[in-house]
């Protein structure tokens, strides 16, 4: 497995700015709450979060690019990948689709740390997070300059 599906929703109104289409704030919470479901299947859940092991995916850069446009009542879903690795972090691509017809609306890539909750301060991820992450290596992925 390369990818997998970590997100699925459907646009509410509420979602929409007054163009019409979903605003850009509802693709990073979506981003955001794949993430959170990303981290979970890696073993790092919501009680680690609150207080277990206090840790978490914390974003420090991302490259995002819009492809189309999302309205509501759209129902929505998003394949999730590792491209790049590092001792303390992980670069995810999110590929959000609009499911009627398997649309590509947008697409970003995360880097993101392993951030300890308590100190504030990137750990290295743990050997059950990396040999997880390697299932949703993307087939191939050759480097990714510049990030």
């Amino acid at each position: 497995m390369s990818d997998f599906v970590s997100f699925r929703s459907v646009v509410d109104p509420s979602d929409c700015d007054f163009l019409g289409h979903m605003n850009v704030s509802r693709y990073f919470a979506a981003c955001s709450d794949a993430v959170v479901a990303v981290q979970s299947e890696m073993g790092l859940t919501a009680s680690d979060m609150r207080g277990g092991r206090r840790l978490s995916f914390a974003v420090v850069h991302a490259d995002s690019n819009f492809l189309a446009e999302l309205a509501a009542g759209d129902a929505i879903y998003m394949r999730t990948s590792v491209v790049e690795f590092g001792g303390k972090s992980l670069t995810f691509r999110h590929r959000l689709f609009r499911a009627a017809d398997g649309k590509e609306a947008f697409h970003t890539l995360f880097k993101c740390v392993l951030l300890n909750l308590e100190t504030r301060r990137a750990e290295t991820l743990p050997e059950e997070v990396r040999s997880k992450a390697l299932e949703w290596v993307e087939e191939g992925f050759t480097g990714m300059p510049g990030v």
